[in-house]
């Protein structure tokens, strides 16, 4: 199996999901994230399976998703933003075409909002953010082949960027 052209790291709010998506489209390949792998295999939100079932239990419904996704999808892929917190999962991603998407609290505030249902921001959501990037950029920059700063960028020039990055082609149009 072709392993994803690309893979897209980052923390809430980074644009994984949008500039992703602008990004397969430009490669004229298909576009996966592994959050809403999960939400579908769980039929519920990534919220109520924290307070349903507890982090654990996620991680792991996370740590098969991503094994799955980068074992069967081609094309663009998103990880949620925690997913490189597990050692297999950056074992797993080692040579592939990773991008961290970094991203400040304050642009990341402006994009979601610290009051989207995010389980990990419940109680002092910028501190709580700022605690988990703190212990995760270490890991995203590991795993990463190249870092794109979306901070004031559209997610079209994140797009690009992340093309520029990886030294990829754009498929051309019909």
């Amino acid at each position: 199996m072709t392993p994803p052209a690309v893979v897209i790291v980052g923390p809430p709010g980074a644009g994984k999901s949008t500039a992703g998506a602008l990004l397969a489209e430009r490669l004229g390949t298909a576009y996966r994230d592994t959050d809403a792998d999960i939400e579908r295999a769980a039929g519920k939100p990534i919220s109520e399976i924290f307070i349903d079932e507890g982090e654990p239990h996620f991680r792991e419904l996370e740590r098969q998703a991503v094994r799955d996704a980068v074992a069967g999808h081609a094309g663009v892929l998103s990880l949620g933003g925690g997913a490189i917190m597990d050692a297999g999962t950056r074992a797993l991603l080692a040579g592939l075409p990773v991008v961290f998407l970094d991203v400040s609290l304050a642009d990341a505030v402006r994009r979601v909002g610290l009051d989207a249902p995010r389980p990990l921001l419940a109680v002092n959501p910028r501190q709580r953010w700022r605690e988990l990037m703190e212990a995760r950029r270490p890991l995203y920059t590991e795993v990463a082949r190249a870092v794109v700063t979306t901070d004031g960028r559209t997610p079209e020039d994140v797009a690009e960027a992340v093309l520029d990055a990886l030294e990829l082609r754009i498929a051309p149009k019909d």
